[in-house]
C-alpha cells in the first residue's frame, strides 16, 4: 500500500502534464476563464488569472492516474491549502478529475 508521503514523491509524467495543459486550455475556452497550471513534485497547483491578478484556487496530488487526483482547496482565511476542508461552494464537482477541480474552483471563488 502506498502511503500519503510516498504519493507526493510520484513525479507527474510529461505526457500527463501535456494532457492536463490541453484540458485546462479547453476548459478556459469553454468557460471564459484563465486557469494557470503550476507543477511541483507530485502536485498540480491550479491558479486563476482574474483581471491580471493570479489567485490560488486548489492543489491536486497526482495518484498515478489522470482521472484520480486528490483535491485540496486553498483557504484565503488562513492562506493555506486545507486538506480537511470539504464543505465549500462547488464541492459537489470534486470527482478526482482536473475538470471537476476547475468547476469547483469557479463555484468556490467566482470571478
Amino acid at each position: 500500500m502506498i502511503n500519503k508521503n510516498q504519493m507526493t514523491n510520484i513525479k507527474i509524467p510529461a505526457n500527463v502534464t501535456q494532457e492536463v495543459n490541453r484540458l485546462i486550455d479547453k476548459f478556459n475556452q469553454k468557460n471564459n476563464c484563465e486557469y494557470v497550471a503550476r507543477y511541483k513534485k507530485g502536485y498540480l497547483y491550479l491558479d486563476r488569472n482574474d483581471s491580471g491578478c493570479l489567485s490560488s484556487v486548489c492543489r491536486l496530488r497526482y495518484r498515478g492516474d489522470i482521472t484520480n487526483w486528490d483535491f485540496t482547496i486553498f483557504k484565503y482565511s488562513n492562506e493555506c491549502y486545507d486538506e480537511d476542508e470539504c464543505f465549500f461552494p462547488g464541492s459537489e464537482h470534486v470527482n478526482g478529475t482536473v475538470e471537476g477541480a476547475m468547476l469547483a474552483g469557479l463555484k468556490a471563488y467566482p470571478f
